[in-house]
């Protein structure tokens, strides 16, 4: 038995591929998928960020969490500790303005997070804004270390070095209802 044959498909931007994604897998149940849906904002927010384009994405769902901290010396140094552990930080923001870094960490981090003394993590149903890929230095947030498709930062080994490095001032425990995210 044999599959039919079909033309390629021919679209003259990503996005127009992803919303042929989406509407096709919606076709048999009526609505998209839900991780069809993450998928279809993750990828438009990096063709956005590709494009030079600073765009909103929601934190949580299968994207990502932020763990943000101090902008200090402890934490440059915690970044250079995370450089050898991963060979290369995965992504990190820094918003000079707001004085934090926004660690970008596997998703539902947020959920398992425990209260440190250092650091907050939030998940759903915050968003961050990420810059646009060339922008990795002030004025303004800026990626630290830039965004990488095969890595996040994981919690594990940044929890433990921020129980090392301690970066100071530490982040108010109602950070997520004061937070300004980098826009």
């Amino acid at each position: 038995m044999s599959a039919p044959v079909t033309e390629p498909l021919e679209f003259d931007h990503t996005y127009e591929l992803m919303d042929h994604l989406v509407r096709e897998s919606a076709a048999s149940v009526g609505r998209p998928a839900s991780d069809m849906a993450d998928l279809a904002s993750l990828v438009r927010a990096l063709l956005d960020i590709n494009r030079g384009q600073n765009t909103g994405a929601p934190l949580g769902g299968g994207l990502f969490d932020a763990v943000i901290t101090a902008a200090c010396p402890a934490s440059r140094a915690l970044v250079d500790l995370m450089d050898g552990i991963q060979s290369g930080c995965g992504p990190v923001i820094e918003d000079p303005e707001n004085g934090w870094l926004y660690w970008l960490v596997p998703p539902r981090s947020a959920g398992r997070w425990t209260g440190h003394s250092h650091a907050v993590c939030l998940g759903a149903p915050h968003t961050i804004t990420l810059q646009a890929l060339d922008q990795t230095a002030a004025p303004g947030p800026y990626w630290l270390r830039p965004q990488a498709s095969d890595r996040l930062v994981p919690v594990g080994p940044l929890r433990q070095a921020l129980a090392r490095f301690q970066p100071e001032p530490a982040p108010p425990s109602d950070l997520a209802t004061c937070l300004r995210v980098p826009r």
